[in-house]
């Protein structure tokens, strides 16, 4: 007891006071969930050893992370100061601070284990991004004053309980040197932890409940806010993994595809009677674009003239739907084909290397494959995800000062971009080869301002109408523009939304927020026709390749909707944790806590009216959604890299 004691006696004594702080509040927490979960543990007598040393484990390296401003404190405060008793009003200041949160983290876990049997993950991480509904559910749900009223008085007990401990330091002495040598060693402590741990040391058992209270909340948390995702296996609905792929496999089989011989793989060769069209490609994924902006569907703004005029000469597709409600979601879709996974898209993921994408199909094809951004592609990690997958990327660094007309914080007007986009058009048929240009609009953001002249909107009112209606006019003059091209008659033009403007509705996944444009136009090469089908966002990379007559290797979820077998037609969509499967007029969610739930949605209002569920609807939302999170886990989704030949570097018609 007297060593103890005088360790708090140390110069660095708060630091054994924040650790007995911090080891009993994490102690009780577990003990807490421990005896909550009881019925559902497999439990030996090293298990629970296991528990309780593991768990002390993870509870000292979060010690050290919160002890960092502690350790500051203890090392730069000189010892005439620090002898003082006014400075206890600081330190005791940072511990009210410091404790306050301990306390609060403990009725935190008790109330998310209480819902997700877990401690905190991406879940806990998403409900940052919704302040608002989480807040007032909070609100709602609980008696806030009695439980802020609560917190308080425990810190304060807890406070007053170490306040001799706490300034038992005050009477020890210790040189700068010393005290640096000391600081210095200590922070080797949340170094190690920071690069040397990671949150499956705690994963020993067969026995979920068992590895998730040999964690610690406060560490979980701040490894999902890290890694952006909820495993799937562990939160959705599952099945058989050899079921799922026989039930996806049947689903992507197609006339021209030959699959592979592994029963856990999509991996298909897709082979044409006739020959490729080395075409070049031009996709526009236009930023937060409603289906609800155009004539086509009811709008009565004309804030689409262009896109509304060019319907009748193109591929219009009528029922097309976006994957997720952000933009990385709908680049995700548009590039991998992939359904959307639980948490945040592949895009901004730290294991996104090399994947298989559109780029990667055509780099290899022997086309010049761009990502061009009219920001700063460090956003949202454009610029990593496309540049490691094929692609060449291509930002507000890039285009010339000479072709800008506006900047705001989200970077140069669309008309540079598209300018931009038409000198590397160029510049690729000069060298005789084809190209894919993936061109990414900003203009459709708060401010919503644009270059002046444009359209009929002033851009001083700052209205999503007239950002809208100044795409719509960049569009028009890009397309005009790229006419008088040498290389125009043997382009396809894809336009495109990334995702709709507004996502919440009154209802989980609301259909009608998910409902987006897409047109193909190549008028000297596609036929104008209306798909009036189910498509979904992931299915435009393979269709577009389709309408290429390209061989290549797929591992695309997505359907070549020209190769499609009647009756198969599908969608998905998505927040960071529901996943959304349309098909035959019902929507199937899966949802954490494995929950599962069938509707009817209404396409035009949002409205989903619970049904009773069914089997087969269930079992192929299960088989695509855990089918795409076991390819990407597993690296299946990584590129194929066949040799590149030389003929395939020249255009041809």
């Amino acid at each position: 007891m007297r060593k103890l004691q005088v360790i708090f006696r140390h110069r660095f004594g708060p630091l054994a006071v924040l650790a007995q702080i911090l080891l009993t509040l994490s102690f009780i927490t577990r003990v807490t969930l421990f005896i909550i979960s009881w019925p559902n543990l497999e439990l030996s007598f090293l298990r629970i050893i296991s528990i309780f040393f593991i768990g002390l484990f993870y509870d000292i390296v979060v010690w050290s992370f919160f002890a960092i401003p502690v350790a500051f404190y203890c090392w730069l405060m000189k010892d005439s100061w620090y002898q003082k008793k006014w400075q206890q009003i600081p330190l005791f200041f940072l511990f009210f601070l410091i404790t306050l949160i301990l306390v609060l983290n403990v009725g935190g876990e008790i109330i998310f284990w209480g819902e997700f049997n877990v401690r905190y993950n991406f879940i806990a991480v998403d409900y940052l991004v919704y302040t608002t509904e989480v807040i007032g559910n909070i609100i709602e749900s609980y008696n806030i004053p009695l439980i802020a009223s609560a917190v308080v008085l425990a810190t304060i007990a807890f406070l007053f309980l170490i306040r001799k401990k706490l300034t038992a330091s005050q009477k020890m002495s210790m040189r700068f040197k010393k005290r640096t040598i000391f600081f210095f060693g200590f922070m080797m402590l949340p170094v190690a932890g920071y690069f040397l741990v990671n949150n499956r040391i705690k994963n020993s058992s067969s026995n979920n409940y068992v590895n998730e209270l040999s964690g610690n909340g406060i560490y979980e948390f701040g490894s999902a806010f890290w890694h952006n995702e909820i495993e799937y296996e562990k939160f959705y609905a599952t099945r058989n993994d050899t079921a799922n792929f026989m039930l996806l496999r049947n689903m992507l089989q197609a006339p021209n595809a030959t699959f592979s011989n592994d029963p856990l793989s999509i991996e298909r060769e897709i082979k044409n009677d006739s020959p490729e069209h080395h075409w070049n490609v031009i996709l526009i994924s236009v930023e937060s674009f409603s289906g609800d902006y155009l004539k086509r569907f009811g709008n009565k703004e004309n804030i689409t003239p262009y896109l509304d005029s060019l319907i009748p000469h193109g591929l219009w597709f009528d029922q097309f739907y976006a994957s997720g409600t952000r933009t990385v979601r709908g680049l995700e879709a548009l590039s991998m084909a992939i359904p959307p996974t639980p948490g945040q898209s592949i895009v901004r993921r730290p294991d996104n290397d090399d994947m298989f994408t559109m780029g990667s199909v055509l780099r290899a094809k022997g086309y010049d494959v761009h990502y061009i951004y009219g920001g700063n592609s460090f956003f949202d990690n454009m610029g990593k995800f496309f540049s490691n997958s094929g692609y060449t990327v291509l930002d507000e660094r890039d285009i010339p000062d000479s072709f800008v007309h506006l900047t705001t914080a989200w970077g140069a007007d669309d008309e540079a971009s598209f300018d931009y986009t038409l000198q590397q058009c160029d510049k690729s048929f000069h060298n005789g080869r084809p190209f894919f240009n993936h061109i990414m609009t900003v203009s459709n953001h708060r401010p919503y301002v644009y270059p002046e002249g444009r359209i009929d909107i002033d851009p001083k009112y700052q209205s999503i109408q007239g950002a809208v209606k100044y795409t719509d006019y960049a569009i028009n003059k890009f397309i005009k523009d790229a006419q008088k091209k040498a290389w125009f008659n043997n382009t396809l033009f894809v336009i495109v939304s990334d995702h709709c403007s507004k996502s919440a509705g009154k209802t989980d996944l609301p259909v009608n927020r998910y409902h987006i444009p897409c047109l193909i136009y190549a008028p000297q090469l596609i036929k104008p026709a209306v798909e009036k089908r189910l498509v979904s966002q992931i299915d435009l990379a393979p269709t577009v390749l389709g309408l290429l007559n390209l061989n290549y290797t797929s591992r695309f979820f997505g359907y070549d909707v020209y190769n499609m077998t009647p009756g198969n037609e599908r969608a998905f969509i998505s927040t960071y944790q529901d996943m959304g499967y349309i098909k035959q007029g019902e929507l199937v969610i899966l949802s954490p806590q494995k929950k599962i739930k069938m509707f009817k949605p209404d396409f035009i209002t949002g409205i989903n009216v619970q049904t009773p569920n069914s089997t087969a609807l269930i079992n192929e939302a299960i088989a695509w959604y855990q089918g795409a999170s076991f390819q990407y886990k597993t690296g299946r989704y990584k590129s194929v890299k066949p040799v590149v030949e030389k003929s395939k570097l020249m255009i041809t018609n």
